[in-house]
This record gives structure tokens, C-alpha cells and sequence, in this order.
């Protein structure tokens, strides 16, 4: 009954085995209920800034209708005193013109005109009776076609620019946007504007689009007939049009459009830059001379949120982090009380098993030693010679021991063992060295082994071998023979010519043969060559996890 409460009691809850996820998931639904109510909150305020559109547009379209009535209305008064005069001449034109008191930029338009109309049997007579009394080189163009049977030319334009001057005859007739306008004009008797087109003013090739509007002129004849004489006109450039409406408003932080008719590329009058445009439109539909335009006005991009947004998001995002801070409380306490509670039963089996490991390691440890100390006894002549040999052994394998120590008795490379037991020797510089190859683990007991064989030849070397004089060189070098085998070459040249009595020298090759041969399992080759010592020897390789002591402690908060 104990056991099964025990059980229980250590059953790892869903919050210990993920840690994270509880306090992360606080914190994303608090932001989440944060994000939605900033979004209905920026949501009412778009909704609030379209409001605000929709009256700047209403506002800017009244402003353009004002406008355009003015216009309209200097016309009617042009077309009232015009049809009760036979002719319309310099003179009277002028009086008219002086009458309406216009400013000096005619409030938008590029002036006012007065383009009669002409029979096309009386374009030559008209042409004469003008150029007597105004330009001289007036001239009617381009002539009225067959099926037209009258032109209307520019006859006079204020105000008197070389812009204006030099449409003057042009027959606007002759053009089928403008002939359409005076065609409704004609027949509901009121000002009508043209659709979309270029100024004949407009010689500079900028192509800005205008429109014309166009008041009727009739004159009543001695047999009470209505007849044509002419048409009152003012020609205007789209864009400055729509600046003058616009100085009568406050459109800032606006973009405008201004079409003909409907929205679309090719109906484009005029517009005002909009730096960074949020794409939050309105249109307003307006009436100006009898056409229908139509007035798109774009919001700005807001810098920032609104305050209402800013303030939600940062009260919303302050709950969420505390939440999150105290979750995460929470669920690591929870975690510590439960490693608290395993960490007993780690030990206990890290305990076991280092004690296993550390009754191998000294039983190999003292195995080697016993053998080192058998092997030099039999060779030693003296009690120094024995200590010498001895001490120097021992010295090596304590080396070797060194570099097992920092790798947690792990796997160790072949040239760290390698440089370690050359140390001394690496110092001299008269004395040269080759250490090459790849990266090679060992296991531990093959890493003293290796040690200890490095040992032996590089006191012989330096005794009796290349290591004795400045001209000897020593080369180590290694390569993978297999993926689970490593062979490794010792190879002396330039020193002393090697005898045929080399192995009585007291050389340590019983030790090499006998113990790292046994040791390593697998056969020492070592040969004394004239030219130095040659030697060789097969390691195993092996993975660095299969000789680790044990894994590191992961965290579990």
C-alpha cells in the first residue's frame, strides 16, 4: 500500500513534464484577449476615421460645386448680355470682363472666352472682319468638315497671356469631347462641361488634364426664331482647379482624386500626393456644369495606435508577464521538489556505479604496475638504474592518467596522449618533432597503454635514438585503418646507426611487446633499422559516449 501511494506521489503531473507550457500558455491567451481588444478598439476607430472621411469628402465636394458655380454663374451673365447684342466685339467683351470684377488667377480657370460660331460660307468674310479689328494673323483651324456645317473658333480669351494668344481661331468644334458638351449645352441651355482632355493652351507637351465648361448664346431673330451665336467659355487644368476648391477647406492629411464620370485609370483629372496612404477610401458622387464627377478622398496611415490601443496593449501585456512570472514560479517549484525527490535515487546509482568503475580502473592500474615493476627489476643492474626506470614509467602513466582525469575518464585522442609523453622533448628546439593525424578517440585503458609504449620510445630515443643528437627526428603519425581501428607509426631518422644488438640495451621492449601488445590486443610491430627505430601498433578506436562515466545532468526547469 506504501509502495502504490509512493508511485502516485512521484507520477509526474502534464505541468512537471513540460514546464513551459502552462506559463506559456497563460501568457499567450492573456495577449490574445489583449490583441482583440485592441483590434475592436482600433476596428471603432476605423470605423470613426471613415466617419471623418466621408464628411471631408462631402465637404471638399461642396467646396468644387461652389466653385464650379461661381464659374457657371460668370457665364449666364456673359450669355445674358451677349444674346441681346448683334455682334459681340473687342469693346464689349472687354466691359463685360471689367463688369464681373474677377481676381487676377480667375479663381481656378485659365480665363474666360468667346467663341462665336461661324457658318462654314462665312469663314473667310469673319476671318477678314477680325484680323481688321484684332490679331491679324487670325485664322480659323482646322476648317469644319463635310458633314459640319459651322465652326466655333476661340475668338477672344481672358486673360491676354501668351498662353491664351495662341489658341485664338482654334475651332473647338472641330474636336468631338468638346462638340458633345456644346451639343448638350445647345440643348438644355444651361453651362455644361466637357469630359476629360488636354487644353489647346497646353502646347508644352505636359499633356495636364482639363475640361471646358461651355454656357450657350442665342440670339432671337426678326422672325422670333431661336438661333446660336456663340457659346461663353472657361477652359480650366484639372489640378489647379481642384488646389483652388481646396484653399476654401482644410484637407490636410488627405489624399484626393478627382474622376470623370467613374473611378478609373483612364478618367483621372487630377490628385493631391498622400506621403504614406492607408488605403481607407471614400467616394463622394458631384455634379459640376450638368457632368458627373466623382470625388475619392484616402485617409493617412495612422503613426501609431490610438491611445486607447497603446494603453490596453500595455495594461494587457503588464497582466500577461506577471501571470507568466507567477506560472513560472509555480511550475519550477514544482520541479525542484521533484528532482529533490529523485536526486536520492541518482546517487544511489551513480554511487554504484562509480564504485564498479573505480575497482576496475585500480585493478588495471595495478596490473600495469605490478608488470612495469617485474619487467624492470629484471633489467635493472643497480637499485638508481631500478628507481630511474621505474619513477619514469610511473611518470608516464600518471600523465596519461592526467589527461583521463580532465576527460571524466571518457574517450581521449591519440594526440593528446602522443604530445603529452613528447612533452620534454618538444622543448628543445634543435630537436625535431612530427605529430600528424586525424582525431581519434581511445578508451582509457588503450590510452595508458598507448602512453606507456610512447614512453619507452622516447627514452630509448633519447638514450640511444634520434633523440640523443640535434640531427635525429622522430615522427608519429597515425591513420584509420578500419572505422573501428587505428594504426599508429613511431619512425626515427638521423640519429645514431641502430645496432644489431639494440634489444640488450636494457630497451623497454619486453614492456612493449609483452604488456601493450596484451593490453592493446593486437601484435606489436618493432623493428631496429639501421637508419632508427621503427614501430607500430594497432589501437582500437572507440565512441566517446561508450566510456563516459556518466552523463552530465540536464536541466529540468
Amino acid at each position: 500500500m506504501t509502495g502504490e501511494v509512493g508511485k502516485r506521489a512521484l507520477r509526474r503531473h502534464w505541468y512537471e513534464r513540460f514546464p513551459r507550457a502552462l506559463p506559456v500558455g497563460i501568457f499567450l491567451l492573456t495577449s490574445a484577449v489583449t490583441l482583440v481588444s485592441v483590434a475592436a478598439i482600433e476596428s471603432t476607430e476605423t470605423k470613426r476615421r471613415v466617419t471623418q472621411l466621408s464628411q471631408t469628402a462631402k465637404v471638399l465636394a461642396s467646396a468644387l460645386e461652389r466653385r464650379a458655380d461661381t464659374h457657371e454663374a460668370y457665364l449666364r451673365s456673359g450669355a445674358a448680355v451677349f444674346s441681346t447684342q448683334q455682334a459681340v466685339s473687342g469693346s464689349l467683351f472687354q466691359t463685360y470682363l471689367s463688369q464681373l470684377r474677377l481676381d487676377s488667377d480667375y479663381r481656378g480657370a485659365e480665363g474666360i472666352g468667346w467663341a462665336m460660331r461661324v457658318d462654314r460660307e462665312d469663314i473667310p468674310q469673319v476671318q477678314r472682319d477680325i484680323r481688321a479689328h484684332g490679331p491679324s494673323n487670325f485664322t480659323i483651324h482646322p476648317l469644319p468638315t463635310d458633314d459640319q456645317v459651322y465652326a466655333v473658333p476661340v475668338t477672344y480669351l481672358q486673360p491676354e497671356t501668351e498662353r491664351n494668344r495662341g489658341v485664338l481661331g482654334y475651332n473647338m468644334y472641330s474636336n468631338s469631347v468638346r462638340r458633345m458638351a456644346m451639343a448638350e449645352a445647345v440643348r438644355f441651355s444651361r453651362p455644361t462641361a466637357t469630359g476629360k482632355l488636354v487644353l489647346a493652351q497646353d502646347r508644352s507637351g505636359s499633356h495636364r488634364p482639363g475640361f471646358v465648361i461651355y454656357m450657350p448664346v442665342f440670339r432671337i431673330g426678326s422672325d422670333g426664331a431661336k438661333r446660336l451665336s456663340g457659346f461663353v467659355y472657361s477652359p480650366f487644368v484639372a489640378e489647379t482647379f481642384l488646389h483652388s476648391a481646396l484653399q476654401l477647406e482644410n484637407s490636410e492629411n488627405v489624399g484626393i482624386r478627382l474622376y470623370d464620370r467613374s473611378i478609373g485609370p483612364a478618367n483621372l483629372l487630377a490628385q493631391t500626393p498622400l506621403a504614406d496612404p492607408s488605403g481607407v477610401t471614400v467616394t463622394e458622387p458631384l455634379a459640376i456644369a450638368n457632368r458627373p464627377w466623382v470625388l475619392q478622398v484616402e485617409s493617412s496611415r495612422p503613426s501609431t495606435l490610438s491611445s486607447m490601443s497603446l494603453l490596453t496593449m500595455l495594461f494587457g501585456m503588464l497582466v500577461a508577464s506577471l501571470l507568466l512570472v507567477l506560472a513560472r514560479l509555480v511550475t519550477r517549484q514544482a520541479a525542484e521538489d521533484r528532482q529533490a525527490l529523485t536526486w536520492l535515487e541518482e546517487q544511489a546509482s551513480i554511487r554504484n556505479s562509480l564504485t564498479r568503475e573505480l575497482n576496475h580502473r585500480v585493478k588495471n592500474t595495478l596490473a600495469n604496475v605490478l608488470s612495469i615493476l617485474s619487467l624492470t627489476r629484471r633489467r635493472a643492474t643497480d637499485l638508481d638504474s631500478f628507481a630511474s626506470s621505474l619513477e619514469g614509467r610511473i611518470r608516464a602513466l600518471s600523465a596519461t592518467h592526467d589527461l583521463l582525469t580532465q576527460s571524466d575518464w571518457g574517450s581521449t585522442p591519440i594526440g593528446a596522449v602522443v604530445r603529452a609523453e613528447l612533452a620534454p622533448y618538444a622543448q628543445d628546439s634543435e630537436r625535431a618533432l612530427d605529430i600528424s593525424g586525424p582525431a581519434v578517440e581511445l578508451a582509457p585503458n588503450d590510452a595508458l597503454s598507448l602512453g606507456l609504449a610512447i614512453h619507452e620510445l622516447a627514452t630509448n630515443a633519447a638514450k640511444y635514438g634520434a633523440l640523443s643528437v640535434p640531427t635525429g627526428q622522430v615522427a608519429v603519425t597515425w591513420h584509420l585503418i578500419t572505422q573501428d581501428l587505428a594504426r599508429i607509426e613511431w619512425a626515427e631518422r638521423g640519429g645514431p646507426p641502430v645496432s644489431q644488438g639494440a634489444r640488450k640495451r636494457g630497451f623497454g621492449t619486453e614492456l612493449i611487446e609483452k604488456i601493450v601488445a596484451h593490453e592493446l590486443r593486437n601484435p606489436v610491430e618493432l623493428k631496429f633499422e639501421p637508419e632508427g627505430v621503427r614501430c607500430a601498433l594497432i589501437l582500437p578506436v572507440r565512441m566517446p559516449v561508450d566510456f563516459a562515466l556518466r552523463s552530465r545532468p540536464q536541466s529540468k526547469g
